[in-house]
């Protein structure tokens, strides 16, 4: 079974069991300004598991491009990636655990073909601070699939403390087997859903034999984390002995969080997430996920550019995993419209890239050859997401570029190193000290070169120097500690809760953009936009300030567009019909070909931003928003400013 087939498979089982297949989201959310990227198969889903009407139905089913940024430095090992594709199924109200569970246990164990007897199951324990009991359904539907085939099914309550005891369901506390974009319930917005879980593992190692794997050409060893523990030590599916791989989880979302504790949902949500690679890797019995059969032309690429084998050695191995996670990720990255840069979505790009570059430089690759890997990966990936294929010359193109860029700034980076060598020689010259490049010169090379520490500790260890680490590690921490405050401050708030006055401000900003429009001309662009409860923050282009009068003629056609009371209504419509009846949406690469456009007034006529005729604005949009524009509120700008060249920012208050 080759990966292609695995998730052609999944699609198929469940659409025979009602489920309406959808496309992949696009790695950049669509009006979610909580999120740079799209790190789960749930996330685009949300207004549909808080109780709005999917257009597609009640039963879905995809494989969903899922990219985070958290992982990056855990890259190299024989699991981890930043990019990845989630299968996921959901039911939005309709089946529940009675469902789910002997429909994922029959698709693990017919479909896939897995030995029932090498899975274990994990559920909730329960919380009593948080009122809700431990999932001792899910663990009985469990139980009874595995008594189905005779397999033992004992149940244990605390694995972590007293080991598996020859246990096949596990119970764990919210830390493990509870689920929420934010994590456990005390790290819960006001307003997130989530709720317990039941995590499926394929165990690698029943007997506790070493791992060998064949491959062609030869043969690879699996270097096994903490190889004794699990033998000489409690050992249970979540430890990190490398052992066991989680393949699945299945979330029963029906909770929300609110000021006072949770409450139930309207409606009971099923939301499983496998990993593909995970799932390959456990029907390939074989633990290195670098080894399944996508990764195989790219692993040709490198080995051909590097004149290296993967497997050779751990170090190769490790160098090989980077750049085979991390121009993969970089690939996908581009053709949804991250390229290379110094912000936001494309400053994890370019930090991708000058790793792989990095890595790279040890294996001896001297030479361009970032574009080759992508164009591995576009055809590897190409039938099944046709975008990449299509924005190949722009992937080929800013990879090149970048590549170059970086090779550049690694020269100018090398002199630098190497006047701060001749200074320090200088400065301790016959004092018998030894010479060692401080953490803030190394961070220096970290963040103005793009130098990783490994790099100026390689560089100086070629000329009998040090590198203060510790130094490093807070310089950096430092440097950190200010992006997140500063990222908390651009990114809090906006549609996640989905509280009542965050959803008027979202319909405020498509009055707002309308408004734009017919006051300072068509070339107005959204350009980003953050909704608190507090106030709304809409980013556009322009390359003016704005005059009194025109800010309040913008004020003024957004607060008559509220008096008038219009009624905000969406259809599911395709793409090309959207921009026909021109309706605002300026990506359009990143939409499927059936997109969701919302109005304010009437559907059948056209837009006008004219509070005299019967449509307001047409938009592009995922959702949320009030049903009627009375709903929004009064609306009143309480600043203009510059954002950058050709960039506003306006911000505003509902009252």
């Amino acid at each position: 079974m080759t990966t292609n087939e695995l998730r052609q498979r999944y699609l198929e089982f469940f659409q025979e069991r009602g489920h309406a297949i959808l496309p992949s989201a696009s790695l950049l959310p669509e009006n979610d300004p909580t999120t740079l990227f799209t790190s789960s198969g749930m996330q685009p889903l949300i207004p549909y598991l808080l109780g709005e009407k999917h257009p597609k139905g009640a039963r879905l089913v995809n494989s969903q491009k899922c990219f985070r940024t958290q992982d990056i430095e855990e890259v190299g090992d024989n699991r981890h990636t930043t990019f990845f594709e989630m299968l996921g199924n959901w039911s939005l109200g309709g089946y529940f655990k009675r469902e789910e569970i002997p429909w994922l246990f029959e698709f693990l164990t017919k479909e896939l073909a897995l030995d029932g007897s090498r899975l274990y199951v994990t559920c909730f324990r329960g919380n009593d601070k948080l009122g809700i009991g431990r999932d001792a359904e899910a663990a009985e539907l469990w139980r009874k699939e595995f008594e189905r085939m005779k397999i033992d099914n004992k149940i244990v309550d605390f694995p972590e403390r007293d080991g598996m005891q020859a246990g096949r369901i596990f119970y764990y506390d919210e830390k493990k087997n509870w689920w929420s974009r934010s994590g456990t319930s005390d790290k819960m917005p006001v307003g997130e859903p989530g709720g317990p879980d039941t995590e499926v593992f394929w165990d690698f190692f029943p007997q506790g034999e070493s791992a060998e794997a064949s491959r062609e050409g030869g043969r690879v060893t699996f270097d096994f984390h903490a190889n004794s523990q699990w033998r000489d030590k409690p050992c249970h599916v979540n430890c990190d002995c490398g052992r066991f791989f989680e393949i699945g989880n299945s979330v029963f979302i029906q909770y929300r969080k609110t000021d006072n504790g949770f409450e139930a949902l309207p409606q009971k949500n099923v939301d499983f997430g496998g990993g593909l690679e995970r799932l390959m890797a456990a029907v390939n019995d074989n633990p290195d996920i670098f080894l399944i059969d996508i990764f195989a032309p790219l692993r040709a690429t490198v080995e051909r550019v590097s004149n290296k084998r993967y497997g050779e050695s751990g170090f190769v191995s490790k160098a090989f995993r980077v750049i085979l996670d991390h121009l993969r990720a970089a690939t996908f990255l581009i053709a949804d419209g991250a390229e290379p840069t110094n912000k936001d979505q494309g400053y994890f790009t370019r930090r991708l890239m000058r790793r792989s570059i990095r890595y790279a430089r040890e294996l001896g690759i001297a030479q361009n050859f970032c574009a080759e890997v992508a164009s591995a990966v576009v055809a590897a990936y190409g039938e099944v997401y046709p975008n990449l294929e299509k924005q190949k010359s722009v992937i080929v193109s800013q990879m090149t570029e970048e590549e170059e860029k970086f090779r550049q700034t690694v020269q100018k980076g090398m002199k630098r190193f190497e006047e701060e060598i001749k200074e320090m020689g200088k400065e301790k010259m016959g004092k018998g000290e030894e010479l060692a490049i401080s953490g803030v010169n190394a961070f220096d090379l970290y963040q103005t070169y793009g130098f990783p520490l490994e790099l100026t500790q390689e560089l100086a260890r070629e000329r009998g120097l040090t590198v203060d680490a510790s130094g490093f590690a807070k310089e950096k921490e430092k440097h950190q500690s200010v992006s997140r405050q500063g990222a908390e401050k651009k990114f809090h708030g906006g549609l996640m809760d989905h509280s009542e006055k965050t959803v008027r401000g979202h319909t405020a900003t498509h009055l707002l953009h309308a408004a734009l429009r017919k006051v300072l001309g068509d070339h107005v662009q959204q350009k980003g936009s953050n909704i608190t409860p507090e106030r709304v923050r809409f980013d556009f282009s322009h390359p003016a300030k704005l005059t009194s009068e025109e800010v309040k003629q913008v004020e003024d056609l957004v607060n008559a567009a509220v008096k008038r009371d219009y009624p905000v209504t969406w259809r599911e419509v395709k793409k090309a019909e959207a921009y026909k009846k021109k309706t605002i949406g300026f990506f359009p690469e990143r939409y499927d070909e059936m997109v969701k456009v919302y109005t304010i007034g009437d559907p059948d006529q056209p837009m006008t931003a004219d509070p005299a005729q019967p449509t307001f604005s047409q938009e592009i949009c995922g959702g949320p928003h009030v049903e009627h524009t009375a709903q929004v509120g009064e609306f009143k700008i309480v600043k203009e400013e510059a954002l950058g060249a050709g960039m506003r920012r306006i911000k505003a208050v509902l009252e």
